[in-house]
């Protein structure tokens, strides 16, 4: 019997899930359209439907227009069931950012904290103290905060479940930042590679929208890759896969902060480019921090009449189009997106290029199937990535948050 039970409970979680995923990647949707969508029959979509509703889990938003026939009503995903918190850690800043169910931004919370310069306690303590901040915020708003996702600048290893992270780049190694932070904050929290949670971002919400195979780059400080194979993240045995700033593109080349050399993040990566633009052009003054963005506007304004600085964002391009024909003769994807603060504000003028390259590079026919742009979340990307982390989470569970599923193991204890 209790057995049967747990079998039943597994199929309601299931055809819960099944109906929440496309009601919130592609809602507002009919019962109709979600029987066809995900192959339950009409009576169960109706069952499903109804207990979500009671739940607040869904809403109904309206009535789909009519040929004639009876109106339809129209189901999302109610963006007001949960907020979520979404921490990108960079390599020289925090962003702390929430979001509601619509992935729409609900609050933020400064942190005035460069990564690199503090122990690995001092930063968690900081990043708890804004979460802290939302979780007021949202009481006050009569919201619950369902949990937090974190994207940090290194390899998350799940193994242990405890997300331990191993950030050299800013002094972390082996820190167990998914239980350090849940302690503190008292909600779930969720942790993965920057690119990563980028990628997972622009799938969802962003330029991936609709592909099965693709390959997500975060263009920044640093320089990596989600890839994505028939819809699901690739992370490799130790949740290492995607280190594309580490293959080498150049055997005995520039040495890498990492300890290789010629890695492809000592040619394009933030701190390169700029490094390469100041000797190239002794006249600038570019600023010494890489991370501060604003040096890659004027190097784009400058390269209209600088040949230096044109000369710059042409290897740029050349580099990365044939590190993404790499990507494009490895996984066969049907897009490569180009994401990361500096990809953002780069892509778009060196698109061109770098589509050329990948042509001139890639194996013919492979080249001719795959599609290359700039990812469409802007620089809040990865934060919203960290936040998808929780939802991921819920949509999977069948609606119900990480926090209930753990209260409700504890009684049954």
């Amino acid at each position: 019997m209790r057995r049967e039970k747990a079998t039943v409970r597994a199929l309601r979680r299931v055809n819960r899930s099944a109906v929440l995923w496309p009601l919130f990647l592609e809602g507002p949707l009919t019962r109709v359209v979600l029987a066809r969508l995900t192959g339950l029959s009409s009576g169960t979509i109706t069952n499903v439907t109804g207990a979500l509703l009671e739940e607040g889990l869904i809403v109904e938003v309206g009535l789909e227009e009519s040929d004639g026939g009876r109106p339809r009503v129209l189901l999302q995903v109610n963006p007001e069931f949960g907020a979520t918190v979404g921490v990108e850690v960079g390599e020289s800043g925090i962003r702390v950012e929430g979001f509601d169910l619509r992935m729409r931004v609900a609050g933020a919370a400064d942190v005035s904290l460069h990564p690199m310069q503090h122990d690995a306690s001092v930063t968690i303590e900081e990043i708890a103290r804004a979460i802290e901040k939302l979780q007021a915020q949202f009481s006050a708003e009569g919201r619950r905060l369902l949990g937090v996702g974190i994207a940090v600048p290194g390899i998350v290893d799940h193994r242990d479940g405890d997300g331990r992270v191993h950030a050299p780049n800013i002094g972390w190694r082996d820190v167990p930042l998914e239980k350090l932070v849940q302690e503190r904050v008292g909600v779930p929290v969720f942790t993965e590679n920057g690119a990563k949670a980028l990628g997972q971002a622009e799938m969802w919400l962003g330029a991936g929208r609709g592909a099965r195979h693709s390959v997500v780059t975060l263009w920044g400080t640093g320089v990596g890759a989600a890839i994505f194979t028939n819809g699901t993240l690739y992370r490799g045995a130790t949740s290492s896969a995607g280190e594309w700033g580490h293959t080498s593109i150049n055997v005995g080349g520039k040495r890498c902060r990492c300890g290789g050399a010629g890695c492809l993040e000592g040619y394009i990566g933030a701190g390169a480019l700029l490094e390469e633009w100041r000797k190239a052009d002794p006249t600038v003054a570019p600023p010494a921090d890489p991370d501060a963005e604003d040096w890659a506007d004027s190097l784009l304004a400058a390269s209209s009449s600088n040949e230096a600085a044109a000369a710059v964002l042409e290897r740029a391009a050349t580099y990365f189009g044939a590190a993404a024909a790499n990507l494009a003769n490895l996984f066969n994807p049907e897009r490569i997106i180009i994401g990361g603060w500096l990809g953002c504000k780069l892509g778009p003028a060196l698109l061109s290029r770098i589509r050329r390259a990948v042509t001139d590079q890639a194996l013919e026919y492979t080249a001719s199937q795959v599609t290359i742009e700039v990812g469409r979340l802007g620089t809040e990307a990865v934060a919203l990535g960290a936040s998808t982390l929780v939802v991921d989470d819920l949509l999977s569970n069948g609606g119900v948050p990480a926090a209930g599923r753990h209260e409700r193991r504890v009684r049954l204890a």
